[in-house]
């Protein structure tokens, strides 16, 4: 009666075991070609890591900057709602430009680069894989990792910082529109709150979460890639687990680094 439930708790916990060492060792193999085969004249292309770059990066600024834009005017729409009711409608800046440095500027730009690339890595490494490219590298003594998945990690924890600068900056300008047009607060008002509330903690830390985020989505994206089995339909699944598993990481990653940073401040 309890062996089928057993058995698939079982299978369930193996198949976790599994994927982590997985991951794990695609993590460190990117890490030895990014960061020590360089130093012994085998490091990647630049250029290769720059192509990679303008997808990440310059790609995403538009649909990064409208979303965050919005979301930074919804949070000021909801913190005036609670605020009003105290007179202190002044400090909704200070909501906003706390909110967006510190949590939603890195989250938002993760959940979105994770929908737009870490599917494309997957995909586009499944192709390959499915097609036996990659197989074919290999024979020609090429390491996969190193030229496949390295310019797609240095492009992304080079671009991912950008993209939340960018990100937090256009939740704060979203903020401000609202202020100007329902809390009649001018932008240089609006300017003055913010930067009273900001300091540089909160800044570095959306910084250095948004690196982190950066090199989960590409591990996770590249790891579903490599891991296809089964032809075109392998090709998708993999490319829907890389979006799921990297959000799902992305924010389990953020609770992390934000209880550190709360208990260490």
């Amino acid at each position: 009666m309890w062996t089928a439930p057993l058995a698939l708790i079982g299978r369930n916990t193996l198949g976790l075991i599994r994927y982590a060492s997985g991951l794990s060792e695609l993590s460190a193999k990117t890490a030895y070609w990014t960061f020590i085969a360089p130093f012994k004249g085998r490091g990647l292309k630049g250029r290769s890591a720059v192509h990679q770059a303008v997808l990440v990066g310059y790609s995403a600024v538009p649909i990064v900057s409208v979303i965050s834009f919005f979301i930074g005017m919804v949070l000021a729409f909801q913190g005036a709602y609670q605020l009003e009711k105290l007179g202190a409608t002044y400090f909704v800046a200070a909501l906003v430009g706390v909110s967006m440095t510190r949590e939603l500027g890195p989250l938002i730009t993760a959940v979105v680069v994770a929908g737009r690339s870490g599917s494309a890595f997957a995909a586009e490494i499944g192709t390959m894989k499915v097609s036996e490219e990659i197989d074919a590298l290999e024979v020609m003594g090429l390491n996969s990792v190193k030229y496949l998945v390295v310019p797609k990690y240095v492009a992304m924890v080079v671009m991912m910082p950008c993209l939340t600068l960018l990100s937090d900056m256009a939740g704060i300008v979203g903020g401000a529109v609202f202020g100007a047009g329902q809390l009649d607060q001018s932008f240089s008002l609006y300017a003055t709150a913010t930067s009273e509330a900001l300091v540089m903690k909160d800044i570095s830390t959306g910084l250095v979460k948004s690196v982190v985020f950066g090199a989960v989505i590409t591990t996770v994206g590249c790891y579903e890639g490599f891991s296809v089995r089964g032809g075109a339909e392998g090709v998708g699944k993999a490319t829907t687990a890389s979006v799921v598993v990297s959000i799902f990481s992305v924010i389990v990653a953020d609770l992390l680094f934000t209880a550190l940073f709360y208990y260490t401040s």
